[in-house]
């Protein structure tokens, strides 16, 4: 069996949450879509450049947003 090689692109961390001071919101879609791939599916921090405590928030905001329909669970 081979081994693949994944290479992610390497983002800077630059937690905007971190630098605002601020948390996220469900209510704040346009920030929160931010951080979803075009297929519906939540980006790591890798990809981001967040940090781990504001993704572990970002994600639970996010599912609570799409629990309100404030953000569709796929995009078609």
């Amino acid at each position: 069996m081979a081994l693949r090689k994944i290479r992610h692109k390497i983002v800077p961390k630059n937690c905007p949450f971190c630098k605002e001071k601020t948390e996220p919101y469900y209510r704040e879609v346009e920030i929160l879509r931010k951080y979803v791939s075009e297929r519906g599916k939540i980006l790591s921090h890798l990809r981001t450049g967040i940090c781990s405590k504001h993704q572990r928030r970002v994600a639970k905001q996010l599912k609570h947003a799409r629990f309100l329909s404030f953000i569709p669970f796929i995009n078609r």
